[in-house]
């Protein structure tokens, strides 16, 4: 179980454009190493993040593709 005191977890979207954000800033350069450092740790953060929405989305496919499979729907006579 998440701790209570942790903040809850961005959406895909929300995730991705604020480490599209931090990959703008670390590009544009003129960031002391610290601030860099921060903004580094924060996008791999954030790419865990989006990872896990990824692994979530394909979990579910995958089961959702072995349900309609145990149905029989892979005979080719069969609408979707």
């Amino acid at each position: 179980m998440a701790d209570t005191n942790e903040a809850p977890e961005l959406s895909y979207e929300e995730s991705r454009e604020e480490l599209n954000n931090v990959v703008r800033k670390l590009e544009s350069g003129g960031l002391t190493l610290q601030e860099s450092l921060a903004l580094w740790e924060r996008g791999e953060e954030l790419a865990r993040t989006c990872e896990r929405w990824l692994e979530g989305a394909r979990a579910k496919l995958a089961a959702a593709m072995d349900e309609r499979r145990d149905d029989g729907a892979e005979d080719p006579d069969t609408p979707f």
